[in-house]
């Protein structure tokens, strides 16, 4: 009797998937006017990443392992009263938020 040797098929949608949604639609609804592209697409990421843009980049969303990261092109000059956007001190011009399974933002 044939044995199955194919691989499971990944969930349809997972919580990388459902993050990265619902990240997409907050930004969609601080700004209606935001363009989103699909950019630097390559065999280990074939979705390639998230850039969202309104005169200029603003930020991408990417998947790894073990988060979900929105990098902020300018994040160091965005106003940040709650400071929701770590600080590493390196004076860099981007900053960006980790969103790690379970979080809730």
């Amino acid at each position: 009797m044939p044995t199955n040797t194919a691989k499971p098929k990944k969930e349809a949608s997972d919580w990388h998937d459902e993050t990265l949604a619902r990240m997409r639609k907050l930004i969609l609804e601080a700004d209606p006017n935001i363009v989103e592209e699909q950019k630097w697409k390559k065999p280990s990421n074939p979705g390639g990443v998230a850039l969202w843009s309104h005169n200029g980049m603003v930020c991408t969303g990417e998947t790894y392992k073990d988060k979900v990261k929105l990098t902020f092109a300018y994040g160091a000059a965005l106003p940040d009263p709650k400071q929701a956007l770590p600080n590493t001190g390196d004076r860099q011009l981007r900053r960006a938020i980790d969103i790690r399974e379970g979080d809730v933002r």
